[in-house]
């Protein structure tokens, strides 16, 4: 028979909590799984009795009187948990958050990929858009959960792969098959929907069950390249690499990726959301997205 273990934590042992997942058990009663992190340690906690509207939120201090670990997963009780303050820059877990990147970074990056494009009216619409898009992915996150999930991720996510491209399409083996411009404008839309999936805390919204982050992300791009001067196959291109980004169907995709562009994202797009996977994930720790244990060297 496997009992339950009871320990008590330090109570100077402090946490910084690097994600929150709101559920509600089969009892009505509400919990919070927690990702939390020191400069030693990542752990998981089931934190039971906690409502929406209470308890740490993303980059918010926490410290714990006791923790129950089950066969390695660990849950507390509201009243064992105390919540503390959002750390300013000196405190020593404050770079634990993955913070929005800088708009001076943001802006470099795609001064650099419009250097390899060559169509000057989706030039002037990266830009316009890039623009217009970085204040607002600032605020949102990427996800509830499994990655990038704190405020302002939707913004690390969508600059991270902006990034890679800066250093793949140079060494991508046949240049001459592809439009970078696709990709880009592919990119700073293929979650465009998580504006509207999801509120600023991370929870997801009423068009999130009935629409849909990739439809959404998809019309709402497919109207704006209506109003330029280009013909609907150009505008189809792009919008299919929206509509193929999670590249197979059995992980959401309402199409495979059928153009080298599309592809291509989807191998961005999965290296950016598995690296902050596996950066966020504590060692040992079970990963459904990534159907293993991660293990820290």
């Amino acid at each position: 028979m496997h009992l339950k273990q009871y320990f008590t934590i330090d109570m100077n042992k402090e946490f910084i909590v690097l994600s929150r997942q709101d559920a509600v058990a089969r009892n009505n009663s509400p919990y919070v799984n927690l990702k939390i992190a020191n400069n030693e340690e990542i752990e998981t906690i089931c934190v039971f009795d906690v409502p929406k509207t209470s308890g740490p939120k993303v980059g918010q201090l926490v410290r714990f009187l006791t923790i129950r670990d089950n066969q390695g997963k660990k849950s507390a009780t509201n009243m064992d948990m105390i919540a503390g303050t959002f750390p300013t820059e000196e405190h020593p877990l404050y770079h634990l958050v993955p913070r929005p990147v800088k708009r001076e970074v943001w802006d470099a990056t795609i001064e650099t990929l419009i250097g390899f494009c060559k169509d000057k009216v989706l030039i002037d619409f990266i830009r316009k858009q890039a623009d217009e898009l970085f204040p607002k992915y600032s605020k949102y996150p990427a996800a509830t959960s499994v990655h990038h999930a704190f405020p302002g991720g939707l913004l690390n996510h969508t600059w991270q792969m902006l990034h890679l491209l800066e250093g793949i399409y140079p060494v991508y083996p046949y240049p001459e098959d592809i439009k970078v411009e696709r990709i880009i404008i592919g990119i700073l839309f293929h979650d465009w929907g998580k504006l509207c999936e999801y509120n600023v805390e991370g929870e997801k919204l009423e068009n999130g069950f009935l629409l849909g982050h990739i439809y959404m992300s998809a019309n709402y791009l497919n109207n704006l390249l209506r109003e330029l001067d280009i013909d609907k196959r150009e505008i189809n291109f792009i919008v299919h690499c929206v509509l193929a980004h999670h590249g197979q169907l059995e992980f959401g995709s309402p199409v495979l990726p059928c153009i080298p562009e599309a592809q291509l994202l989807n191998y961005i797009d999965n290296i950016s959301a598995k690296a902050d996977i596996f950066s966020t994930t504590g060692n040992m720790e079970k990963v459904f997205a990534l159907g293993t244990n991660v293990v820290k060297g």
